[in-house]
């Protein structure tokens, strides 16, 4: 199959490509499209070619949704904090972008798995205990806003046949590797992350706080699945609500604990911030998962085994 990623030099989008061009991919790669505003760093593997592309300028997304294409990981976005400090950017690369790459993939190539990366940020406000795939989106911040507007149109070019959309709902990531980016949830890696490597880290909400998480290994295996599931399965309502597990950044503090002792959680610093402790604290943080579960999809087991993972995969890179 032919594959596009867009967001392709980010954390996902590089840990998507590694894991499509594995002997062992559930997708069949036979060319493999590597776009971002940065060009993707050079690959040696010959299926692989880069382009450097702003999504968000007139046409740009004809350059890279050709009639040749099977495959579309829509992985660009700007991420919660940066689209909740400049709205307009976020409009642009987040709502308008997504359009333009659906208008291309209606006229030019309406048989396009259309793989959208959406948030679970897309729920907000005065929510049920659990929430499930039906449950009304009511977002409380602009990038939750906008994921939640492309949702109900990819839905909506999906149900008319202009593209086989498929849409997933991803849990806040945990533990990233490298450096945080400009997400509200970003300090959900970096309480893990910096201490491990002997770095202090300001936790910016309370302890109590729950919050829904996935390792990026499951939610790379979650992101391809969607890619895999026969057109059909999705039903009239082709969002997803990926799997993930809810804990407490207590609980994620105790789990560090127990892996890397008082070295490691002596460097956590708690340091309020409104803005953040408000957005992140308006996220749902229990699911019913029957629906993905049904579908294939998979959840890690705990936070101290996605602790564990981080430091087998990325504390030495």
């Amino acid at each position: 199959m032919n594959v596009v990623i867009t967001g392709a030099s980010g954390f996902l989008g590089s840990r998507l490509t590694e894991a499509l061009l594995s002997e062992n991919s559930a997708v069949p790669v036979a060319k493999l499209l590597l776009a971002d505003v940065v060009r993707p760093q050079p690959h040696l593997d010959p299926r692989v070619s880069t382009v450097a592309i702003d999504l968000s300028q007139p046409s740009a997304a004809n350059l890279i949704i050709k009639p040749d294409v099977h495959i579309l990981f829509h992985l660009a976005a700007i991420v919660s904090g940066q689209a909740e400090a400049d709205f307009d950017l976020g409009l642009s690369v987040n709502f308008d972008a997504t359009r333009a790459l659906a208008d291309a993939a209606r006229h030019q190539v309406p048989s396009l798995r259309f793989i959208f990366t959406s948030t679970v940020g897309a729920f907000g406000g005065n929510l049920p205990p659990i929430i499930d795939d039906l449950t009304a989106v009511t977002p409380q911040n602009s990038y939750g806003s906008q994921k939640a507007m492309c949702e109900l149109f990819l839905n909506d070019y999906g149900r008319r046949g202009f593209m086989d959309a498929r849409i997933v709902r991803l849990p806040t990531i945990s533990i990233r590797a490298g450096v945080a980016n400009k997400a509200v949830t970003a300090f959900a890696s970096g309480i893990i992350r910096e201490p491990l490597n002997g770095l202090e880290s300001i936790c910016p909400v309370d302890r109590d706080l729950k919050l829904w998480l996935s390792s990026p290994n499951t939610v790379i295996r979650n992101i391809i699945h969607a890619a895999t599931l026969p057109k059909d399965v999705l039903g009239p309502w082709r969002v997803i609500n990926l799997p993930g597990i809810s804990v407490s950044v207590d609980e994620m503090i105790k789990a560090l604990h127990t892996v890397a002792g008082d070295k490691a959680t002596s460097l956590i610093r708690f340091e309020h911030n409104e803005l953040i402790a408000r957005i992140v604290g308006s996220f749902p943080n229990k699911f019913d998962n029957t629906r993905a579960f049904g579908m294939g999809f998979i959840a890690d087991e705990n936070f101290e085994q996605m602790i564990r993972m981080y430091i087998r995969d990325d504390l030495k890179r």
